[in-house]
């Protein structure tokens, strides 16, 4: 430490040779400190193909008529307005001026008919963690809009199997997509199929 006076008051000031000093050897101890734990580190039995939501997978043969799929509920807030806009490019009006909407005798923002659409993407709910391993493509989607979709409208979407159409080692799955809202309205309904492989037995994989 080396003293300097100020305002008639001796202040000690640390040594710019002995703080580098003491700063060099606590990065040395903290390199020390990182290799020993390197060291001591064990491998786990942490796998990341187990790492699923759902570990049992099913095959085209595991699936039956009228098995159903919930999906998330959700409000259409003006964010999901604004967020399905910037995704789709579309910027009419219609589902984004408020007072366009009014004026037009309508009570809100008016939802983009494939804004409504998306809430029946199957990956809201658990189908597709259970074909992680067994799908083999998705063929096709339609979709019918039966009621307007406005802001603060919550929507309540369902997937049901409605089609098994067996294969030689695939098999098409149909789900039928409905939409409801509060006031328990059917605002879309739809189908939508994918291609499921069938389970190959142990004894025969090769």
């Amino acid at each position: 430490m080396s003293p300097y006076a100020c305002n008639g008051a001796t202040v000690f000031v640390a040594a710019k040779g002995s703080a580098n000093a003491r700063l060099a050897a606590t990065r040395r101890q903290m390199t020390a400190a990182q290799q020993s734990g390197k060291s001591e580190m064990k491998p786990t039995s942490f796998d990341p193909a187990n790492h699923r939501m759902v570990p049992e997978q099913r095959w085209f043969e595991n699936f039956s008529l009228g098995m159903r799929f919930v999906l998330t509920s959700r409000t259409m807030t003006e964010a999901i307005f604004l967020a399905f806009q910037a995704a789709s490019g579309d910027n009419h009006p219609v589902h984004y001026d408020v007072e366009y909407c009014r004026a037009r005798d309508m009570p809100h923002m008016l939802a983009h008919g494939l804004q409504t659409l998306i809430q029946t993407a199957p990956g809201a709910g658990l189908f597709p963690y259970l074909i992680e391993d067994s799908l083999g493509g998705f063929l096709e989607q339609s979709s019918r809009f039966h009621k307007p979709v406005f802001v603060g409208d919550t929507l309540y979407p369902m997937l049901e199997v409605t089609e098994l159409t067996p294969r030689r080692t695939t098999g098409v799955v149909g789900l039928s997509s409905t939409v409801h809202n509060q006031r328990r309205e059917l605002v879309l309904d739809g189908n939508m199929r994918f291609v499921i492989r069938n389970q190959v037995p142990e004894a025969t994989e090769r």
